[in-house]
C-alpha cells in the first residue's frame, strides 16, 4: 500500500495544472489515467494548435446554474498568469482573433510545458491505469488503482466531462460525485455542430466547405462568427456558440449581412440603380455559390431592383437578417467541444473546490457545471480550477 497526499483522476489541463501546483508545495503528487496520452483534448484542440486562453476572460463568458461560482478561481489566476508560464519555456504563441491565443506551431507545446512542470515539481504520472472504488478512509480518501488500494490525503477529481468519447472522455467523475451525495445538472453536448434535416441536407449539399460571416441567434444570445457548411449541416464558430443555447425544436436565427442593413441599402439602390438585379448585388455581397442559394429559396433569383416593392424589399431584408431553420440536432458526444452541465457547485467550495461536506475530494475542471464559451475560456478555466485547487489541497 503506497501514500500519497494528493491523488489527481484525470491527466488533462485542470488535472495537470493542479499536480504541478500541488507538487510545488512540496506534497507527494500522483496522477492518474485511464488514457495512454497525457492532454489528449489539449493536442486535438484548435485544430491541433491549441487555443489555449483568452485575454478577455472574465465570469460573463461562462454558463452555470450558480453564476458567482468561478469569480474566485479566475480572479485568482489570470490569462496572464499562464502566459508568462508557457513564455518562461520558449513557447511561441499567436493572437488569431480578438483576445484568443494559440499555439504558433503545436498543441504539443502546452503539454510538454505542463508535462515538464510536473516533472519538476516531483509529480508521478501514471498513463494507461484504471481508477476503480473511491472512498473516504479516516480523515483521507483510499482508492483503487490497477486493483490495488492506495491511501491518499486527498483525491481531486479532473476527469472531464462527456465530450468526445474517442479521447476517453466517461461518466466517472459523475458517478463519483452522485456516490458521495453530489447532484448532477443535466449534462448535453456543446459547443457542437448543427445536424439538419434530410430535405436541407439536399439543399445545402452545394455548400459544404463554404464559410462566411453571420451573426446568429438562438434564445436570447447572438454571435457574430464565422458559420461554416458541412455535408452534415451547418458548423463553424457562430454555430458552436449557438449550440450552447439550443434546445430540441428551438430555431437559430442567421443575419447573413450583420454589418449592414438590408432594407436601406435596397432602397438606395433601387433608386440610384433599378435595372440591376437583386441577384448581382447579393453575389457582391456574399460568397456567389450562398447567394444562388439564398435568391433561390426566396425566389427572388431573376428580379431586378426596379421590380421590388417597399413590401418586397422588407420581406427580403427579413429572409437576409433573420433568416431561421430548425436543427434536426446536433452531432453530440463525438464531436462536442464540452459538456454543458456537470456536478452542482452548490455542495462545492469555489475557493478551495473541495466538497463541503467531505472536504478531502475535490472536484475541477470541466466535470463541474461550469461551461465556458468558444475562444479559449474552457482552458482559462480549467488552469484558473486547478491552480485553486492545488494551492489548497
Amino acid at each position: 500500500m503506497r501514500t500519497y497526499d494528493v491523488v489527481i483522476v484525470g491527466a488533462g489541463a485542470a488535472g495537470l495544472m493542479c499536480a504541478l501546483t500541488a507538487g510545488y508545495r512540496g506534497l507527494r503528487v500522483r496522477v492518474v489515467d485511464h488514457a495512454n496520452k497525457a492532454g489528449k483534448k489539449i493536442l486535438m484542440s484548435g485544430g491541433g494548435r491549441c487555443n489555449f486562453t483568452n485575454l478577455a476572460t472574465t465570469p460573463a463568458h461562462f454558463f452555470s446554474r450558480n453564476p458567482h461560482f468561478s469569480i474566485s478561481a479566475l480572479k485568482r489566476y489570470t490569462p496572464q498568469h499562464f502566459v508568462e508560464l508557457i513564455e518562461r519555456h520558449g513557447v511561441d504563441y499567436v493572437e488569431k482573433a480578438p483576445g484568443q491565443l494559440f499555439c504558433a506551431h503545436s498543441a504539443k507545446d502546452i503539454v510538454s510545458v505542463l508535462m515538464t512542470e510536473c516533472e519538476w515539481a516531483g509529480v508521478e504520472v501514471s498513463l494507461s491505469t484504471s481508477v476503480g472504488r473511491v472512498e473516504r478512509c479516516g480523515d483521507g480518501m483510499r482508492l483503487e488503482i490497477d486493483g490495488r488500494r492506495v491511501d491518499a490525503g486527498a483525491v481531486v477529481v479532473a476527469s472531464g466531462g462527456l465530450s468526445i468519447p474517442t479521447l476517453g472522455a466517461s461518466g466517472f467523475g459523475y458517478d463519483v460525485a452522485r456516490q458521495f451525495g453530489l447532484a448532477v445538472t443535466e449534462t448535453r453536448a456543446a459547443l457542437v455542430p448543427f445536424t439538419v434535416t434530410s430535405q436541407w441536407k439536399t439543399s445545402l449539399a452545394t455548400l459544404a466547405g463554404l464559410s462566411c460571416p453571420v451573426e446568429a441567434r438562438c434564445g436570447e444570445r447572438s454571435y457574430r462568427e464565422p458559420l461554416l457548411f458541412t455535408h452534415r449541416g451547418m458548423s463553424g464558430p457562430a454555430m458552436l456558440q449557438a449550440s450552447s443555447h439550443w434546445q430540441p425544436g428551438m430555431p437559430v436565427s442567421i443575419d447573413w449581412l450583420p454589418s449592414i442593413a438590408v432594407a436601406d441599402t435596397l432602397s438606395a439602390l433601387r433608386r440610384d440603380s433599378p435595372r440591376r438585379l437583386v441577384g448581382t448585388w447579393l453575389g457582391e455581397m456574399l460568397p456567389k455559390r450562398l447567394a444562388q442559394a439564398l435568391l433561390e429559396w426566396q425566389g427572388w433569383k431573376d428580379r431586378t431592383l426596379a421590380e421590388l416593392s417597399n413590401a418586397d424589399i422588407e420581406a427580403l431584408a427579413q429572409g437576409l437578417e433573420a433568416w431561421q431553420f430548425k436543427p434536426a440536432g446536433t452531432e453530440g458526444w463525438r464531436t462536442a467541444e464540452v459538456t454543458m452541465g456537470g456536478i452542482d457547485t452548490d455542495a462545492v467550495s469555489s475557493k478551495t473546490f473541495a466538497v463541503n461536506a467531505v472536504p478531502q475530494l475535490h472536484f475541477i475542471g470541466e466535470v463541474l457545471d461550469v461551461t465556458g464559451q468558444l475562444g479559449g475560456f474552457n482552458f482559462q478555466w480549467a488552469w484558473a480550477s486547478g491552480v485553486a485547487c492545488g494551492q489548497a489541497v
